[in-house]
């Protein structure tokens, strides 16, 4: 039976952690095609978590400048 992707929310830095480490795995031939399926399923998740909280900075970010203009 396939292992469910995990639903626990990592901050930035955690996220980009576990990419690397998602990577490493993948080039090294580490995983079999199962797990490798599983891991780039989860590898998607926290590309999509850390592109979110990027822009979400960078709103927050361009807001804090706007407002110092003020």
């Amino acid at each position: 039976m396939a292992k469910k992707t995990e639903e626990k929310e990592f901050n930035y830095t955690e996220s980009v952690t576990r990419l690397e480490t998602i990577v490493e795995k993948i080039e090294s031939g580490e995983m079999n095609i199962d797990e490798l399926a599983e891991q780039v399923a989860v590898a998607s998740q926290l590309i999509k978590s850390c592109k979110e909280k990027l822009f979400s900075t960078n709103e927050t970010v361009e807001k804090m400048l706007k407002d110092l203009e003020k």
